[in-house]
């Protein structure tokens, strides 16, 4: 299976792309994708616990189960007003 990873913020700055594939697993979750890219982006790892995770445009969390095709989003904290 196939999901596009939109990093967005100092995330995009990280990993170097506005948007990224990978190849998932059956039955993978979005905080197994978080992981994997936290391996291949060490940068990531402190901004697990602050990063919000976004499936096809709706906020979910690292339990999610994903499907071919989907749309990750990962949104750094962002302020202003």
């Amino acid at each position: 299976m196939i999901v596009r990873v939109l990093p967005f913020a100092r995330i995009r700055e990280i990993v170097g792309s506005d948007s990224l594939e990978r190849s998932i697993d059956a039955g993978a979750t979005a905080g197994a994708v978080w992981a994997g890219l936290s391996r291949e982006f060490p940068s990531l790892a402190p901004l697990e616990r602050s990063t919000r995770l976004v499936r096809n445009g709706a906020f979910v969390d690292a339990a999610t189960t994903l499907a071919d095709g989907d749309e990750l989003g990962l949104l750094p904290p962002f302020g202003g007003g």
